[in-house]
């Protein structure tokens, strides 16, 4: 068997677990908090001093993580 088969057939017993894998991401990337934390992401550290803020402390919130934690 030549290496563009082995290729070929190690492609198609991969393919449902690659789509899989993306719809995944996918269902991740739909989630509000994941799309609050890309927000996050993008503040830098200053912004967040001006308004009185953590990074820490945004994500506990976005997560819903108690204080006492």
């Amino acid at each position: 068997m030549d290496r563009r088969a082995q290729f070929s057939i190690l492609n198609a017993l991969a393919a449902p677990f690659t789509a899989i894998g993306r719809f995944l991401v996918l269902l991740a990337e739909a989630n509000p908090r994941m799309r609050e934390l890309d927000r996050l992401s993008r503040v830098s550290d200053e912004d967040l001093a001006a308004k009185g803020l953590t990074r820490d402390g945004e994500i506990r919130r976005i997560m819903g993580v108690n204080s006492y934690l």
